[in-house]
């Protein structure tokens, strides 16, 4: 006798028997699934808009869209907060405003104009604007899938934002995804609570605008890659897939060949400015000339690991440094006004409150000691290099000058560069500037502790250089980095300074080896550890002064230097070469 299958009320009604009769019975119809491929390609990043509303039911389905998306342990951290306030949206258009010309005060003439040429008016255009932010109180343990990756839930917002401009786009409403705020001024506006973070700011609104395909591809900025270039079967190949397309490469030989060739009609033997000589060189393959531009750019942030006593200054020094950089009264800012150098400065992370009139590229979680926890988590590393590297890329060619403030940092530098370099503690172990030996036996146990823990938790991947940077090292290390990879592609000679803007250099060739070609080193300073970092990266100070006053002093003092010995070489005489000459 056969009994009729019981059918669940709820949930899923079919059976193992049908779906084994159609395994393909859950597919949509074919119709449909071109619409939704329409849909996907047709996805675009919106900067113009209609101030037509935007009904509200049509509203309610992008929303309810953006909340299906899928979340990590189904905690559905997203928040959506719907702005329609003219004056909130005005509000929010001014700091994005303020936001975009802070940053193209640090670039030359043609990259500020094309930041300033950037389409905002969306936020005051568009009859909505959608802050998504992401609920992060929920400790990482208490989320299931958190624990191992702790930013899953920043993932699931993403994918939320996702559903959102994929309902939009086939609703006909456009979607514009600004960036160019301040986090915590945008948190600040919204009044959101500790622990809850935004994801930016979205535009929505009728587009007045239609693009047929991505702006930086209609741009000529890149094509997207195939399909089987991004596809790897069960697991990475040797040797395979290259690496994303840079467009940084250092300069060609024929050039570098070219210049040094040149340098034998001077009427000066072969090598006569010694080290100076081969700074020259740089520069000349490099285009530049004795009244090339300087730029000193100075990053200042604080560290938790000073709670050590590896420091004989308070932490509030760094603060008033980098103020007195701002008034232009530090060592650095008039080093830098005697050479005739703009002068850049950033806030990387300095304690309390944006420091007033610095450039703000500061970490958005609290940074640890080292010695128990990492100084940042990688995407936050990644995020610093990123932003500051866009900021060295909108320099102007000439010379760079990289500076620092922080008190501690000699500690953080000795530790990152015993990690880069596979260094023991007493090789990298240096006073610092006014240390005595209880402060100098201090030091060297944080460093032993915290290379320890990293070498402990993180093994192997700590020769990535981001993990490395996250683990050991400081924000405004991360910022030198990005700076001088940026300044790099764009041209620039980059002149490092002291212990840490080495070690930060480290961190930039192993993530763009062509970066090389671009550094010279200013200076060798006190620090034990500055002779091994130099000798990793394959270069020669040009000064050795003992000098203990960072801030990009000793690196300026080289820039100074080094277009002086341009000016020699380009006005010394010329020899004549002879009709045949020969032994």
């Amino acid at each position: 006798m056969s009994w009729a299958r019981p059918v669940p009320l709820v949930g899923d009604a079919s059976s193992a028997a049908e779906r084994g009769a159609d395994p393909m019975g859950w597919a949509f119809a074919a119709e449909d699934r071109d619409v939704f491929y329409a849909v996907v390609d047709g996805r675009r990043d919106v900067r113009r808009f209609r101030s037509d509303p935007v009904p509200s039911e049509v509203l309610q389905r992008v929303l309810g869209a953006a909340h299906a998306a899928p979340s990590v342990g189904h905690s559905q951290p997203w928040r959506f907060v719907v702005v329609q306030s003219p004056a909130t949206r005005d509000r929010a258009a001014l700091m994005a405003d303020r936001e975009r010309c802070r940053q193209a005060a640090g670039m030359d003439d043609d990259a500020a104009h094309r930041m300033l040429d950037l389409q905002l008016e969306g936020i005051r255009e568009a009859p909505l604007g959608v802050v998504v932010c992401c609920d992060r109180r929920a400790r990482p343990e208490g989320v299931l899938g958190r624990a191992t990756f702790v930013d899953a839930d920043l993932w699931s917002c993403a994918c939320a934002i996702q559903n959102l401009w994929l309902a939009a786009r086939a609703e006909g409403l456009g979607v514009g995804w600004v960036t160019l705020f301040r986090p915590d001024e945008l948190a600040a506006m919204l009044e959101l609570p500790a622990g809850v973070d935004t994801l930016g700011w979205l535009c929505v609104g009728w587009p007045d605008e239609r693009p047929p395909e991505p702006g930086l591809a209609r741009a000529g900025w890149s094509i997207r890659q195939p399909l089987h270039d991004v596809v790897i079967q069960e697991r990475w190949p040797t040797g395979g897939p290259p690496p994303p397309v840079s467009k940084f490469r250092a300069p060609g030989p024929e050039s570098v060949v070219g210049v040094r060739d040149g340098t034998d009609d001077l009427l000066t033997p072969p090598g006569s400015l010694g080290v100076l000589d081969r700074a020259v060189d740089r520069l000349n393959v490099l285009g530049m000339t004795p009244s090339a531009p300087v730029c000193a750019v100075i990053a200042g942030a604080d560290h938790p690991v000073t709670r050590y006593g590896v420091s004989t200054f308070a932490d509030s020094v760094t603060r008033e440094v980098l103020e007195a950089t701002v008034a232009g009264e530090s060592l650095g800012a008039t080093t830098a006004r005697s050479i005739g150098a703009d002068l850049v400065i950033v806030d990387a992370g300095v304690r309390g409150a944006p420091v007033s009139g610095a450039l703000s590229i500061r970490p958005l979680v609290d940074p640890g000691d080292l010695v128990t926890s990492d100084a940042m988590p990688v995407p936050e590393a990644r995020r610093l290099v990123a932003m500051a590297r866009r900021l060295g890329l909108g320099l102007r060619p000439g010379l760079v000058a990289l500076g620092e403030v922080g008190i501690g940092n000699t500690t953080v530098a000795a530790v990152l560069g015993a990690a880069q370099l596979g260094l023991d503690v007493s090789e990298v172990l240096g006073l610092g500037v006014g240390g005595d030996s209880a402060t100098l036996e201090r030091k060297g146990a944080a460093i032993r502790e915290a290379l320890s823990r990293a070498r402990s938790e993180h093994g192997s991947q700590l020769s990535d250089p981001l993990t490395a940077l996250a683990a050991l090292g400081g924000p405004e290390i991360a910022v030198l980095a990005g700076i001088a990879l940026g300044a790099a592609e764009a041209g620039c000679l980059v002149v490092l300074d002291g212990l840490a803007t080495s070690v930060a250099a480290v961190a930039a060739i192993d993530l763009e080896p062509a970066a090389a070609a671009h550094l010279v080193a200013g200076q060798r300073s006190r620090e034990r550890a500055h002779e091994r970092v130099l000798s990793h990266l394959g270069i020669e100070p040009l000064l050795t002064l003992r000098l203990r006053a960072g801030e990009g002093v000793g690196a300026m003092l080289a820039v100074q230097m080094m277009l002086t010995a341009a000016a020699v070489r380009r006005d010394v005489g010329r020899v004549v070469a002879e009709p045949g000459g020969g032994d």
